[in-house]
């Protein structure tokens, strides 16, 4: 027998590599291509190998963003943080999950988001505090009239 050329070497490396890795959690295509890169696969293997687990199934843009935006919509973020983390990521889509949201159900999230970190007091007359509110959901990824709804819930 003889030894397997570096071409297959390659191929059993992408391929055993990215199916450890999806093994843990879902990636993105983006997301597993860099990892393959930084374990120094050449970038046609790395594309052959991903095409091929797209068609079988086991690697698919959508899937993770759901998985990725549901599990941030449940640590308390908002949808412009969700959508900018998932085109870092190189997911260019909406996931259902977020899309089918209204903006009433962001701004209840905000609002809960609020409550739980510094409760629903009256802050009108407060301009400091409804400022570092107002910051800290922002932050989160909330828009801006979501905020302002949260801002003026009060307990």
């Amino acid at each position: 027998m003889g030894k397997p050329s570096n071409q297959d070497d390659q191929d059993y490396k992408a391929r055993s590599a990215a199916l450890r890795l999806l093994a843990r959690r879902e990636h993105s295509r983006m997301e597993l291509s860099l990892k393959l890169r930084q374990r120094k696969i050449d970038t046609d293997v790395i594309e052959r190998v991903l095409d091929n687990y797209e068609a079988e199934g086991w690697l698919s843009d959508e899937r993770f963003a759901d998985v990725y935006a549901r599990q941030r919509m449940d640590l308390g973020y908002g949808p412009l943080r969700i959508l900018a983390e998932l085109q870092q990521r190189g997911v260019h889509t909406v996931p259902e999950c977020i899309g089918t949201m209204t903006d009433a159900q962001w701004a209840e999230r905000a609002t809960l988001l609020r409550e739980k970190r510094f409760g629903l007091g009256d802050i009108s007359e407060d301009w400091d505090e409804k400022v570092r509110q107002a910051r800290f959901l922002a932050r989160r990824g909330f828009a801006s009239d979501q905020v302002e709804s949260a801002l003026e819930q009060r307990s």
